[in-house]
């Protein structure tokens, strides 16, 4: 039997609801493990992993690179995570974990063995789950795909679209953080909480009632119509007798034909077609709150994304600057060199902001001062590339060095084959993208010819080489900017001299080195910063007309299209933007006057402005509907306890 993805949708499309088993059993491990890195509670894991699954069986006709599969379940996965920890932070019922043990130094698997109670296997829960937090994302990852996902190497690699050099790096880096207590804790403990057999079982009874379309040509909606027309099909594509569901915490039965087909999915053999009074089994994990049944989220409807957003004023960054350029790891954006004025002398500052507490703090300088340099983030550690010192002539500087936020050290790295400024750089499967940029700007006032460059190179942080690729196709240009999405690399808007610029938007693909042009920008800019939450992609800022823009426009890769959505509070250009836990912030940067161009004015002076941006679909994505009576799903009232 063919098990590769592409052949199993066909199949599934084709009517053939039973294969969507074998795509279950092969991915159900790495999404309950991701979810788990993400939520720490092992039923809400369970859930989301539900949920993930049936989200992907309805919308599977949607999906336009069948390869792609487990990129798309693990995206879905990773929002519907945060969807919950947003509906929990709302209800106030987070975890709050009051122990004060160490966190790397009291967690021991003997003391595990100890005591038996549940409260210390709580306790000792609590303590691995602070170990693990302890860690990097990107370790903490590969450590639960491994241990709880049961995951090879080659399987973390390809789920995580990365390669299998990354992952061995990742989890040796890891181990090594961790006691050889803690390790076999988590080995023993994870073990036992993997997810059950029945668990392929339970998703294949439950699409087998769904009802989806093959591959239709019809375009989409009108907007307008999108909501009810969504709720009519939701509710013509169900049998009513199917979704008659048992009070939640209760095992569930459905009246089927008792013919029945038997198909090996991996772990069990399941009846996948029909069955005679099956029970849907119910899992009795503790709920929570007394097992009282809670809100579920609708994650299979909702309304269309509105326009909008909304923008938040936050603390001033300490050290005001423009031309700068920033990172976030961990949940910390680091925003890093600049210049006080327009060509002035280059910053070497670096301050950290935490949005969670609104902080920032000063961390060790970058050993080169530099202005117009890109920052990208790479396995927990920083990559500051090019830039210019602010010399008389603008010269670009191929110089690369590395920070450690975690030792607040910074390392010399392998020049940039090509030096340059005004670049942008972007991040797929552990390599960076360095884009465009310029070579130099004779400083000979407002009409000075500098030398833009379409050029491509990809740095591998891994071996610390370089490669050339394939050159930007439209035009050589500079102060563009650069974001990714489902591993393409959007490169958008930038100028050939600070007289004219674009709305050019191009995709690169990195996989197979190709660029492909896509619907341009609304509004021409350049000078701007983009940065992509929850799949969309946000221009901000930059010079529109005479003075710095205020202007915000939403692309979604997906249907290649625009929209405006709501403008920032403060208008400028030479910012920077980084994402952090689905909000934008939006940092430094300058006002500009065009019209006179004398840097010495007050518009021309760097800015400590920070303000958040929080995108309207990111809102919307919270809300939590209730099963009783609201919008319908396609299996029915579900979310019963365990």
């Amino acid at each position: 039997m063919r098990t590769d993805d592409g052949h199993i949708i066909r199949e599934c499309l084709n009517g053939d609801s039973a294969s969507f088993g074998l795509l279950v059993d092969k991915y159900k491990a790495g999404i309950f493990a991701l979810a788990y890195d993400r939520l720490h509670n092992f039923h809400d894991a369970e859930d989301v992993t539900q949920e993930v699954f049936i989200k992907a069986y309805v919308n599977l006709r949607t999906l336009r690179q069948w390869d792609s599969f487990v990129v798309w379940l693990r995206s879905t996965a990773i929002n519907l995570c945060k969807d919950k920890l947003r509906a929990k932070s709302r209800r106030g019922d987070i975890y709050i974990n009051d122990q004060n043990q160490k966190i790397l130094e009291n967690a021991s698997l003997d003391s595990y063995h100890d005591e038996q109670s549940s409260l210390w296997r709580n306790e000792a829960l609590n303590s691995l789950d602070k170990a693990l937090s302890s860690l990097p994302e990107q370790y903490r990852q590969v450590l639960t795909l491994h241990y709880l996902g049961g995951m090879s190497g080659e399987e973390i690699a390809k789920f995580l679209s990365i390669s299998h050099a990354t992952v061995r790096q990742r989890l040796s880096r890891a181990r090594e953080y961790l006691k050889a207590e803690v390790l076999a804790m988590m080995s023993e403990t994870f073990e036992q909480q993997k997810l059950q057999a029945t668990f392929t079982f339970r998703i294949v009874e439950m699409v087998k009632r769904i009802k989806i379309h093959p591959l239709s040509t019809m375009k989409g909606l009108p907007w307008g119509l999108s909501l009810a027309t969504g709720i009519m099909i939701t509710v013509m594509s169900i049998n009513p007798t199917l979704i008659s569901f048992n009070n939640f915490g209760t095992s569930i039965s459905t009246m089927l034909s008792s013919e029945s087909k038997v198909l090996n999915i991996g772990e069990i053999p399941v009846s996948v077609i029909k069955t005679s009074n099956i029970a849907v089994l119910s899992n009795k994990m503790g709920k929570g709150k007394g097992g009282e049944p809670e809100n579920v989220q609708n994650t299979f409807f909702m309304a269309p994304q509105a326009e909008g957003g909304e923008w938040a004023k936050k603390a001033d960054m300490p050290t005001a600057r423009m031309d700068i350029s920033s990172a976030a790891v961990n949940g910390k954006i680091y925003v890093i060199g600049g210049s006080a004025i327009n060509v002035g002398p280059a910053f070497s500052v670096v301050e950290e902001y935490n949005p969670a507490t609104d902080i920032w703090t000063t961390k060790a300088d970058m050993p080169t001062a530099r202005a117009a340099s890109s920052s990208a983030a790479v396995e927990g550690k920083i990559y500051t590339i090019g830039g210019t010192t602010n010399d008389n002539d603008c010269t670009g500087l191929p110089t690369v060095e590395e920070y450690d936020p975690l030792t607040d050290k910074w390392v010399k790295k392998a020049d940039m084959p090509t030096p340059r400024w005004g670049l942008s750089t972007s991040v797929v499967n552990g390599k960076i993208y360095a884009i465009g940029g310029c070579l130099r700007f004779p400083n000979a006032g407002a009409g000075g010819v500098g030398v833009p460059l379409a050029v491509v190179e990809e740095y591998n942080p891994e071996t610390d080489t370089w490669t050339k690729k394939a050159d930007m196709p439209t035009t050589p240009r500079w102060y563009h900017s650069s974001s990714v999405v489902n591993g393409k690399i959007y490169v958008i808007g930038g100028t050939t001299s600070q007289e004219n610029k674009f709305s050019i938007v191009e995709e690169y693909d990195p996989v197979t080195d190709t660029w492909t042009r896509k619907t341009d920008m609304p509004t021409a800019r350049w000078a701007l910063s983009t940065s992509a939450s929850g799949g969309r992609i946000y221009a901000i800022g930059g010079p529109f007309q005479a003075v710095g823009a205020k202007i915000v426009e939403e692309y979604n890769p997906v249907t290649d299209t625009w929209k405006k959505v709501a403008d920032m509070p403060t208008k400028r250009l030479w910012l920077t933007a980084s994402e952090v836990n689905g909000k934008i912030y939006v940092i430094g940067g300058v006002i500009g006057n065009f019209w006179d161009l004398n840097w010495n004015l007050p518009e021309w002076k760097g800015l400590s402005t920070i303000e958040e941006y929080t995108p309207e679909g990111w809102q919307s994505e919270q809300s939590v509907v209730s099963p009783q009576g609201k919008l319908p799903t396609k299996w029915g009232t579900i979310k019963y306890n365990r």
